[in-house]
């Protein structure tokens, strides 16, 4: 998914060296932005996951809510 992100930011599909004199900001922010968010929306879903296991096997949310 990433590589084809790259393809539609630049003319280069290996637009992801950030240190690379010859990339443009918008080849190397919108990649690396669109990962991010990706990033931690699978954060964010594994806890939500693990604190419903948590609560299903136990009767409670996990401690700290």
């Amino acid at each position: 998914m990433f590589k084809q992100l790259r393809k539609l930011a630049s003319d280069r599909p290996d637009a992801s060296d950030a240190d690379d004199p010859d990339r443009g900001w918008r080849e190397i922010l919108i990649p690396a932005a669109v990962q991010g968010a990706v990033f931690a929306a699978v954060k964010a879903a594994t806890q939500r996951t693990r604190a419903q296991a948590f609560r299903e096997a136990t009767g409670h949310w996990p401690a700290g809510h």
